[in-house]
């Protein structure tokens, strides 16, 4: 007889959220060349409970009015404080101190899936998803996709950020691009290969993508490692160079400077430069799929561990939280700290808030997102 275990069980939730990007991307492929997109205000849903979406698992916490089937997947509050929730394919959510809303978008199905969300200086909002890059001015969206040379089999979207000048860096199924406004440029990376790559999606995509105070850009790959590109200089790390594990799932610069990296298979790592310290291969934390890198405002470093809920570095010390403190899922996939102080969770199960003290339910603290 075969022990079923709790990894076996969280390993199997993966494959139906890989099984859930192949559905969903498909059924959302005849809109992905729309370039032009109005959000008219007065359509959106405004508070209504939504009865028809059934979730997957039991909500212990608030799902955003039932708006949220799956998780959010990212979180993001922006300058003028609005919230806004990238979904597993419900789309954009957005509350904006008034209303909690789901946004509709002309000519493009809400099943997408939101995988990033970032702010440029001038206060546009760009979000990395299942039907490629989307755009918010404030009054109105736009997506960018294969009209304007994102290629791939699909356009989903998963590494992207804004660097020092202002451009634009996409990590895509079909690879890396810049993109300057109009069209994506190709940015290709090196050739070389980790020994026994093993792509769980693709082995053109990056997951994350970065830039240190020095300027080097930094891109977490599916299965190949991690690529440094500084002044047309690339260096590439793999497991023979230092990293616990060539399936990398994502990076964060912190404000000392370390680079810490999240991995599926080696668990979370520090590396200052010279020297790589796996926190998990030398048993301090438990966890090897590790992921959502987050530096509060405090300077305490937030990652989750699949299964074994989400961890806390003071700096000097790790600190485990689980659902036995009040955590709403040991599987967690978004963090954000809020202009509060309050440091939010999204999990399978809803979404929950540590506010110094302890977790609760979002709408205790939150009332709108019931």
């Amino acid at each position: 007889m075969v022990k079923i275990n709790d990894k076996m069980i969280f390993k199997v939730k993966y494959l139906i959220l890989v099984l859930l990007t192949i559905q969903i991307t498909s059924s959302t492929a005849q809109v992905k060349e729309k370039s032009a997109i109005k959000i008219k205000e007065t359509e959106v849903n405004t508070q209504a409970l939504i009865l028809n979406q059934s979730t997957t698992f039991p909500q212990i916490h608030t799902n955003l009015n039932r708006m949220v089937r799956e998780f959010v997947r990212t979180m993001y509050q922006d300058k003028k404080e609005n919230y806004w929730f990238g979904t597993n394919g419900d789309g954009i959510i957005r509350y904006n101190g008034q209303i909690l809303e789901k946004i509709t978008i002309d000519g493009i199905k809400p099943q997408f899936r939101v995988l990033k969300i970032v702010e440029d200086k001038a206060g546009n909002i760009w979000f990395g998803t299942s039907v490629g890059l989307i755009k918010y001015d404030g009054v109105k969206f736009k997506a960018f996709s294969f009209k304007e040379g994102l290629p791939g089999v699909n356009a989903e979207i998963w590494g992207l950020t804004i660097d020092k000048i202002g451009l634009i860096w996409v990590g895509s199924t079909g690879g890396v691009f810049q993109f300057n406004g109009e069209k994506f440029i190709p940015f290709s990376l090196p050739d070389s290969k980790a020994e026994n790559a093993k792509p769980m999606l693709s082995g053109k995509l990056v997951f994350k993508i970065i830039e240190d105070r020095n300027g080097t850009m930094w891109f977490a790959t599916d299965g190949n490692g991690i690529f440094k590109y500084n002044k047309g200089k690339f260096t590439h790390l793999t497991t023979n160079y230092g990293l616990v594990d060539n399936n990398t799932a994502d990076i964060l610069e912190d404000r000392k400077g370390n680079i810490w990296i999240g991995t599926f298979y080696g668990g979370v790592s520090k590396f200052d430069g010279k020297t790589f310290t796996n926190f998990t291969k030398d048993s301090i934390i438990e966890g090897e799929e590790t992921y959502n890198l987050y530096e509060d405002s405090q300077g305490n470093i937030w990652f989750t561990a699949e299964g074994f809920g989400v961890y806390k570095y003071d700096g000097e010390n790790f600190k485990q939280y689980t659902t036995k403190d009040g955590l709403t899922s040991n599987v967690t996939l978004s963090i954000l700290e809020d202009k509060k102080g309050q440091v939010w969770f999204g999990s399978w199960q809803g979404l929950c808030i540590f506010d110094g003290e302890k977790f609760v339910n979002a709408r205790d603290k939150e009332p709108w997102t019931n």
